[in-house]
């Protein structure tokens, strides 16, 4: 499912959600490095702030990452520090793992781009988050953006942003992105032939396909 997915971008993904009135829309985050779609299941972290007088460690979970995954750290908005950097990048081209995404910030960006590294998030700013956030939770539901993750949910991302796709409707996500992928094929041909853009999208009921949810 996650090969079917990635095959798409997140705009024709988008329409396939919105036939099922899913959201799944991250919205505010955008792309800080690396290029073209990344699609994985999502291995989700929960941050929350140090009490002031506190101390607390850079968090140490990557060695925990399944590869493939995208790494998805719900820090609440928090723009004052980061928590995602080159180190944590290197570690996870190595173990294979598809991206990060972040709600909240990265440092490094020049390092990670560098890299060729995937990574979203709200903004990035070189503070760190030593001592002022500290992980909470792994693998758990999170919120990022007003949206609700749980792990292993798919997430779709390219250089417009980032989707998720609960991982119980993945199928039915795939499915409507094939069929919308299809007319949009045969509005293009019918385009390249000279047929008036309105006719091709009545013809082949282009209008229509976001009121026909998988049933």
């Amino acid at each position: 499912m996650r090969t079917e997915l990635g095959s798409y971008g997140t705009g024709l993904v988008s329409d396939a959600l919105d036939t099922l009135g899913i959201n799944g829309g991250l919205a505010g985050l955008s792309r800080r490095s690396g290029a073209g779609v990344v699609c994985g299941p999502a291995f989700t972290l929960s941050f929350e702030p140090v009490p002031e007088g506190e101390r607390a460690p850079a968090a140490d979970f990557i060695d925990e990452v399944p590869p493939g995954s995208v790494v998805v750290i719900a820090n609440a908005g928090r723009t004052y520090c980061t928590v995602w950097g080159d180190i944590l990048t290197g570690l996870a081209i190595t173990k294979g793992i598809a991206g990060t995404v972040i709600d909240g910030c990265c440092r490094d960006v020049d390092e990670i781009s560098a890299m060729d590294y995937s990574v979203w998030s709200l903004g990035s700013y070189m503070k760190s988050g030593k001592n002022r956030v500290r992980m909470a939770a792994a693998q758990v539901p999170v919120e990022l953006c007003g949206t609700r993750v749980w792990p292993g949910d798919l997430i779709c991302a390219d250089g417009a942003g980032v989707l998720v796709v609960p991982a119980r409707r993945a199928a039915e996500v795939a499915a409507n992105a094939e069929r919308i992928a299809e007319i949009e094929t045969l509005i293009r041909a019918e385009l390249d032939s000279g047929m008036p853009l309105a006719q091709a999208r009545l013809r082949h009921g282009y209008n229509r396909a976001a009121l026909r949810a998988a049933s």
